[in-house]
């Protein structure tokens, strides 16, 4: 069995009955829509998967500057002023 990383859950049948009265009851939190006990997918506000996808792109960033730190010394010092 798989874990539910989430504190609320609902069945896909509940999810096709009112997804609307699922979200304002999960206030926010994601919530694990559950096939046959398993998770089968999370159904999360609109605003939390962007926060998500923000959260997402910083990491990736944040890793292609680790990945790059050892190109600072061949890198040529340019001054905006004079672009």
């Amino acid at each position: 069995m798989r874990q539910v990383l989430s504190s609320c859950s609902a069945s896909i049948s509940e999810l096709k009955k009112n997804p609307t009265a699922l979200l304002n009851e999960a206030e926010g939190e994601p919530i694990a829509i559950l096939n046959h006990n398993t998770p089968a997918a999370y159904f999360v506000p609109a605003e939390t998967y962007e926060w998500l996808m923000d959260k997402l792109e910083d990491f990736e960033l944040a890793q292609l500057v680790r990945e790059r730190a050892h190109e600072k010394p061949q890198a040529i010092e340019v001054n905006l002023d004079e672009l």
